[in-house]
């Protein structure tokens, strides 16, 4: 059930994201999320897109470095203490949340968000028995 996210490791320089940017919406790909994490000299720009594997091949000719990477996505209520309830089911079973990124949908209903965990089955089987809904590459693409 993991959501494919897509990591460009990228040069900490002017016009590097225009060159990221441009080569997805060239393949017509729509960007559903993202996050820069980055130092002084580089940063890696994290991405859900509706089409992972299309963006891989887009990125790489034009010469970026690209990885995808399996992650939790989970749609909870967007009110207040939705996410306390996603963390401290995580925590109660010991797995630990590398990093995180959320975005709300257009409905404002629900808010998703991308966990970046060690052990996704076992994350994604205990949100599952708790109660949280889980994404899918589908959900993703429809929104």
């Amino acid at each position: 059930m993991a959501v494919k996210q897509i990591s460009i490791f990228v040069e900490n320089k002017e016009g590097k994201l225009v060159t990221i940017t441009d080569a997805i919406a060239k393949a017509g790909i729509d960007i559903r999320a993202m996050s820069v994490a980055d130092t002084q000299d580089f940063g890696i720009f994290r991405l859900i897109v509706t089409d992972p594997e299309k963006a891989r091949e887009a990125l790489e000719s034009s010469g970026c470095f690209v990885s995808i990477t399996n992650v939790v996505g989970v749609s909870i209520p967007d009110e207040p203490g939705s996410l306390a309830k996603v963390v401290s089911i995580l925590a109660r079973y010991n797995i630990n949340i590398e990093y995180m990124y959320a975005f709300i949908t257009i409905s404002k209903k629900f808010a998703s968000v991308v966990l970046r965990v060690a052990d996704n089955e076992a994350a994604e089987k205990i949100l599952v028995e708790n109660g949280i809904k889980l994404l899918e590459e589908k959900d993703i693409a429809a929104m």
